[in-house]
């Protein structure tokens, strides 16, 4: 079986080449987009994410402010900026990159950004406007990556049976209700730790997205032949060999179930990239609904 490579450094630069246009025609008329990324604390992973969101957005021209925010910063103060953005008519976007310090009550902070400069699409507003299939809402940028992916490269979902293997907020249950929904028409399944059979179960799957962080738990024997398999795990694993003394592995084995699958994702450069464009594309959009009033 030859197995389709679902390359997601491509399909993003197709997702971004496709926003410059949108992004001239609004700043034509004095709307730039602009989005605000808050980093609490000093996680070196959250800061890569965080300059690599700072970068896309100077790439593409929308306007983007960087804030860096001491470990200390309490409730009250990240509430008080959060204020102050939601009320910045350059801002246009805003993400708290996630995850804050443990002091920091994150669906609190969710809660207090405007709706409609939720790019991340985590308020319950945009959660419900999933759910309801209301276009105005914001989808969650990596599951959006994720069906952007499929969209590209032809998949077919309609009719298919789709395993969502992790229930979280940012990935399993917004995938699982854009897979069931009228636009994709998959009869979907979520899946979990406390799943009985969980192989037996993933193996049932035309189409399955594993996102539960946890490294290489997919294996062989977890994939129906001919499976459509999305990589959404991005796992650091020590390796003395590697330079930097570990590397980047997903939720699936990759060697093990690459020949057993008709696509699959790679990691790193399959969703991961995808993420930041479908960000870059909620931006363009938030500003393209607030300017229309």
């Amino acid at each position: 079986m030859i197995t389709t490579i679902l390359d997601g450094k491509k399909t993003a630069e197709l997702v971004r080449n496709a926003l410059l246009a949108p992004i001239a025609q609004l700043i034509q008329t004095g709307h730039t987009p602009g989005l605000a990324v808050v980093l609490v604390g000093d996680d070196p992973a959250s800061r890569v994410y965080v300059n690599s969101k700072v970068k896309a957005c100077e790439q593409l021209g929308i306007y983007s402010q960087k804030w860096a925010l001491p470990t200390e910063t309490t409730q009250a103060e990240l509430l008080e900026l959060i204020r102050k953005l939601n009320e910045d008519p350059r801002i246009h976007g805003i993400l708290v990159q996630s995850p804050p310090p443990p002091h920091i009550d994150e669906a609190e902070v969710i809660r207090h950004i405007d709706p409609r400069k939720d790019v991340d699409g985590f308020h319950p507003v945009n959660v419900a406007k999933l759910v309801l299939e209301d276009p105005s809402g914001f989808v969650p940028c990596t599951p959006l990556g994720c069906m952007e992916l499929i969209k590209n490269y032809g998949i077919p979902t309609a009719g298919k049976h789709a395993v969502v293997l992790g229930r979280s907020m940012i990935v399993g249950k917004p995938m699982a209700s854009l897979l069931v929904g009228k636009a994709a028409n998959a009869t979907v399944t979520i899946a979990h730790s406390r799943t009985r059979d969980l192989a037996e179960v993933c193996r049932s799957a035309d189409i399955l997205v594993a996102a539960v962080g946890k490294p290489e738990l997919v294996r062989a024997d977890f994939i129906k032949p001919g499976a459509v398999v999305i990589d959404v795990g991005i796992n650091r694993v020590e390796d003395a060999t590697a330079p930097r003394g570990y590397r980047l592995v997903g939720d699936v084995d990759f060697s093990a179930v690459q020949p057993l699958c008709s696509a699959i994702t790679p990691v790193p450069g399959g969703v991961g990239p995808m993420t930041i464009a479908m960000l870059m594309s909620n931006t363009v959009k938030a500003c393209r609904q607030i300017s229309a009033g």
